[in-house]
């Protein structure tokens, strides 16, 4: 049974991933800072479990060394790791502080969490995936990476380098895919904070982009940057 490791996992895209995950058989480790929330997610993940499979959830921030080595071990528990999900990220400073106003102690924050920690969990998985027959990472970007939004200097800058890091990873490492994914905006409690007051009630919710991502990582495309979009059922028909 295939095994995946998914970060900040306790509400929003995350979470929705984790059951989809189980749904089509996957055994998956799950964390978040807070554990009552990923109590309720692992609750629900293991509704979805197809027999014989498993979820561990491991409450703690993937800012800490300690935390993420617990992670890794419990993969190897579940007998060893083909998909790491690297989804826990920090918005920053709210509301949305101009670059010449940033604060550095929360930029320091978002690097650690954003850039600093999948590297780390990477690290930490590699001799594990390396043994795997279809290895895989997934960083979750967003565009704020490309386009220059005014206030999101901090996240959007945090997640650039995430993305550039996947790319030389995937170079550096051919047989693992290497996939860095925009969801788009999503109706989450992360893109509420970063529009304290407005209607979200537009954006999609996480459990629609779900499918997307799960044809890409059954799909196996090469290893690169995408957006969820490209791999929705239409734009799958229309590439055939």
């Amino acid at each position: 049974m295939r095994v995946a490791l998914v970060t900040g996992a306790s509400r929003g895209l995350g979470r929705a991933l984790a059951v989809g995950l189980a749904d089509l058989g996957w055994s998956v480790v799950i964390d978040a800072r807070h554990a009552d929330e990923l109590a309720e997610a692992e609750a629900e993940v293991l509704e979805h479990l197809a027999p014989g499979g498993s979820v561990i959830a491991l409450a703690g921030d993937v800012s800490d060394a300690g935390h993420r080595r617990d992670l890794v071990a419990a993969a190897a528990r579940l007998g060893g790791l083909d998909l790491l999900v690297n989804n826990a990220s920090d918005l920053g400073a709210t509301p949305l502080p101009s670059v010449a106003a940033y604060p550095l102690d929360a930029l320091r924050r978002v690097f650690e969490v954003n850039v600093v920690a999948p590297v780390a969990l990477v690290q930490e998985t590699a001799s594990l995936l390396r043994l795997s027959a279809t290895p895989a990472v997934v960083n979750v970007t967003s565009d704020a990476s490309v386009e220059p939004y005014e206030g999101w200097g901090g996240y959007g800058s945090s997640k650039a380098a995430l993305d550039h890091v996947g790319a030389v990873l995937a170079a550096e490492e051919p047989g693992i895919a290497v996939w860095t994914v925009d969801p788009g905006d999503m109706r989450t409690r992360m893109h509420q904070d970063a529009f304290p007051g407005e209607d979200i009630s537009d954006r999609p919710l996480p459990e629609t982009v779900v499918p997307a991502l799960l044809s890409m990582i059954e799909r196996r495309p090469s290893s690169g940057r995408y957006r969820a979009t490209d791999f929705e059922p239409s734009a799958t028909t229309a590439q055939r």
